[in-house]
């Protein structure tokens, strides 16, 4: 017998073989795939990714990944995903709130039928809301609208009462959603067997709740086919009028000119045609005179030669929709395990910077003014000489709390390791210093939904491999703490950055004009965005099927156009990697220890600075074409 053989099997094994065949038997699909990884359960077309169980799960755990099981077999089975790209909102709280009432629909099959399942849904959902965070909110700024929305749709479709850690959450919601959309939210119930009937309903519901704002992708079609509809019989009624005309001429010309002397119609209509024309060009030359090119590739990357091929999957996501509670939370323990080790070096750094704030914080007086406060220091002047004249004295405004730091955390495998981790701790440090002196923090990171490419490159093998295609991967862009959300909401999140397998390709230029758009919807006064990286831009799909530098390039315009136009301050640190060459204000360090007394120094140098000026005018244009 080989020695393999007596090897005896983890006793989570069984568990999930019976598992992955009790997901085929629901989603009525026997090529489904079921994997276990850690991280937040998912499907993609047939692969179902679930949450990988402890050696020995307990009850509750084989309850909560049964519960997930069971939402993503019922997903495939009764969720068409090409009906819902149809129906849903593009993008916004719109498509969060329509996706989590999608969900509840699909999750209310199960429960009404089977008492297993209902049971397991009901273990997954209170799993869901375990953290605990909304059991005693007050205020709706703190209650998500889409997760009291999935609630009431679950409670309205299968009679199950929201779990205790959520009641408050809900309870706050209630009365506005049903003095608003009750009448919507009744008629749920009858057809919740119909994905396309539910999806109207729900889109109803988005505009009485004043959430739709963009037209969804299958209304935006039906106007697109309704136009071209009143397009075409406009047409066809032109040319029967054109018809009618013709006959008319007919006619006309049978009966010959009219008396002498008498301007005839068409001659008439020939002096008003010329007249319109004349002025039609009049205001054309008006209106063209003043008109000005105004596009950057910010907003129009492609009009500078930078495309891409499908954004149909790209995501911003935040941290906490990307793993568990129970996963951040030991994630979170290792960060603060590293943290300790970390705490003496970076923390001494954090307090020179918090002094430096700190110290800009304390009164300063311009003196020696002819109007203000009184200077009464200097009336011994007055004693001495009666006629020396009364000076007065004014406090300067110290204006640096009007500020706003993003630190764009490059999340690309290399980075895997020590420089993530120590990344991750000075993200964590600066956002508490920095929130303590006022400035307002956004910690935010990027990297690719797959390796060498994602479904953006499935869909380009798909079209026949067309040429210079552009970007071929899937964008991930990751929230790990907005401005407005205090550090100890967010810690948490911050930890995600410690775990396995979320670091995969860095496409910067993309990235760095993310964060920039973000930051200039602030109100602040000054915006700082500080980018860390250790390497230039890499996806190899997208640099197979084009030029070696194009994503390089495309990153080299972008940072031109924040550094020469935008008035956010932009710099960067590049952790082995030589940043100089793209950025005007910039450091290079060599090992990442260095990371934090970099980080501490850069943003001592830009407080101790008046603040961001006007814009400054390109000395090179950046309307050329990328060869």
């Amino acid at each position: 017998m080989a020695a393999g053989s007596n090897r005896k099997e983890s006793p989570a094994e069984p568990f999930k073989r019976v598992l992955g065949l009790a997901v085929r038997a629901i989603a009525g699909d026997g090529e489904v795939q079921v994997s276990y990884a850690p991280g937040k359960p998912e499907i993609d077309g047939k692969q179902v990714q679930l949450p990988e169980p402890s050696r020995v799960p307990s009850p509750r755990e084989i309850a909560v990944i049964r519960g997930w099981a069971d939402s993503l077999a019922l997903t495939a089975a009764c969720h068409d995903v090409k009906l819902h790209a149809k129906l849903a909102p593009k993008s916004g709280p719109a498509r969060s709130v329509f996706e989590a009432m999608e969900r509840a629909r699909v999750e209310a099959f199960g429960a009404n039928r089977m008492p297993g399942m209902a049971a397991n849904l009901t273990a997954r959902v209170e799993d869901q809301y375990a953290h605990g965070r909304f059991a005693d909110v007050t205020e709706r700024t703190d209650a998500p609208l889409e997760d009291a929305l999935a609630l009431l749709v679950r409670e309205k479709l299968t009679g199950a009462a929201p779990p205790a850690s959520a009641k408050a959450m809900v309870d706050l919601w209630r009365p506005w959603v049903e003095d608003r959309a009750g009448k919507t939210l009744a008629r749920l119930n009858k057809v919740a067997d119909d994905q396309a009937l539910f999806g109207r309903e729900l889109r109803d519901m988005l505009k009485t709740l004043d959430l739709a704002e963009e037209l969804a992708e299958g209304e935006q079609e039906e106007s697109d086919e309704q136009q071209e509809q009143s397009e075409e019989s406009g047409e066809q009624g032109q040319d029967d009028q054109q018809g009618d005309d013709s006959q008319e001429q007919a006619a006309e010309d049978e009966r010959g000119e009219g008396e002498e002397g008498e301007p005839t119609d068409s001659a008439q209509d020939a002096d008003a045609q010329e007249f319109d024309a004349d002025s039609d060009s009049e205001e054309m030359a008006e209106s063209r005179e003043p008109w000005r090119p105004n596009t950057n590739v910010l907003n129009d990357p492609e009009s500078f030669g930078y495309k891409v091929f499908s954004r149909q999957h790209d995501e911003e996501i935040s941290a906490e929709d990307l793993s568990t509670p129970d996963e951040l939370e030991r994630l979170r323990a290792f960060l603060d395990k590293e943290l300790r080790n970390l705490q003496s070096v970076v923390g001494r750094l954090a307090n020179k910077l918090q002094r430096k704030l700190m110290a800009q914080q304390n009164r300063a007086w311009d003196f020696d003014l002819e109007e203000g406060i009184l200077d009464t220091a200097r009336l011994t002047r007055v004693v001495i000489d009666p006629l020396h004249a009364l000076t007065f004295k004014h406090e300067r405004d110290a204006d640096f709390r009007d500020t706003v730091v993003t630190l764009l955390l490059d999340n690309s495998g290399s980075m895997r390791g020590r420089p993530i981790m120590v990344a991750a701790c000075c993200a964590d440090i600066l956002a508490r210093t920095l929130e303590r002196c006022g400035v307002k923090v956004e910690i935010l990171g990027f990297t690719t939904k797959a390796w060498k490419g994602g479904q953006a490159r499935e869909a380009w093998l798909a079209a026949g491999k067309p040429v210079n295609p552009g970007r071929l991967n899937d964008l991930r862009h990751i929230v790990y703490k907005s401005a407005d959300a205090p550090w100890r909401r967010a810690k948490r999140s911050l930890a995600l950055m410690m775990r396995e397998g979320l670091l995969k390709e860095n496409i910067d230029g993309e990235a760095l004009a993310w964060a920039h758009k973000r930051l200039l919807g602030r109100p602040e006064r000054r915006r700082i965005l500080m980018m860390i990286s250790d390497g230039a831009p890499v996806d190899d799909s997208t640099l197979s099927v084009n030029t070696g530098n194009y994503l390089e390039q495309h990153l080299r315009q972008v940072i031109e156009e924040i550094e020469t136009r935008s008035s956010v301050e932009l710099i960067a640190i590049g952790i082995g990697h030589d940043v100089t060459r793209y950025y005007r204000r910039a450091v290079t360090i060599t090992d990442p220890a260095e990371l934090a007394g970099a980080m501490t120094d850069k943003l001592v140098e830009l407080f101790e600075e008046d603040g961001p000026t006007e814009p400054k005018r390109p000395t090179v244009s950046l309307r050329r074409k990328m060869h």
